[in-house]
């Protein structure tokens, strides 16, 4: 059983044992009583985030048995770090600051950076490709034409650098703003800014070739 199925259970038995109810507790709450020793209140912060931080693992990470295991690592380092937080805040930021964090860092010490290359795509993006070249009409497309246009673009964004990747995830797909990007990530506004751009830049210039290849392959 892994440590969030379990501490979720906790919360449940704990509840069977007293009168108090963990989860109409606020954040601020529930940070005070897990810093003063009480497992039930971390569990329940950990039922009530981890939906939120297996998403947002998932955007960087495809298999389920390594989503799960930076799930864990995240939770771990929000357990260790919880009183140097001490309500000063948003706790669902700073959360969300250490889920950032966490996979950046792993992306950068397990991933290097590589190319895309058009023998790589499947039939499906490959048939995409030669549509586009052909003026193929976007607001025509089908939802699968749509569907397969979007897993082209996260293929291209898995082949780039953590902090291209993190950027546009953060902006393009999760909607945060410039300023709160730089906060997560610990970089100037001039800098994400910087970093958005050129990223957008790379991820046209990645689909680019991969258009030129297939219209010499036609």
């Amino acid at each position: 059983m892994n440590i969030i199925v379990a501490e979720s259970s906790k919360i449940k038995d704990k509840a069977k044992e007293q009168f108090l109810n963990y989860e109409e507790l606020s954040d601020a709450e529930l940070v005070e009583m897990s810093c003063n020793g009480d497992e039930y209140a971390f569990a329940e912060i950990v039922r009530r985030y981890s939906p939120r931080v297996f998403l947002f693992v998932g955007k960087f990470f495809r298999q389920h048995s390594v989503i799960e295991e930076i799930a864990q690592d995240i939770f771990l380092r929000i357990y260790v770090q919880l009183r140097t937080f001490a309500n000063r805040g948003s706790f669902e930021g700073w959360l969300t600051r250490i889920t950032v964090n966490t996979c950046i860092n792993q992306l950068r010490s397990t991933k290097r950076e590589t190319e895309l290359t058009f023998s790589a795509l499947t039939d499906e993006e490959a048939d995409w490709l030669e549509r586009k070249l052909n003026n193929f009409a976007t607001n025509h497309s089908s939802d699968e034409d749509r569907i397969v246009a979007s897993n082209l673009v996260n293929r291209v964004l898995e082949a780039m650098s953590a902090d291209d990747r993190a950027v546009l995830t953060l902006i393009d797909a999760e909607g945060y703003s410039v300023r709160e990007v730089a906060e997560m990530m610990g970089w100037k506004e001039s800098k994400v800014k910087t970093q958005a751009f050129r990223a957008r830049r790379r991820m046209r210039q990645a689909i680019e070739k991969l258009m030129k290849k297939e219209g010499k392959q036609k």
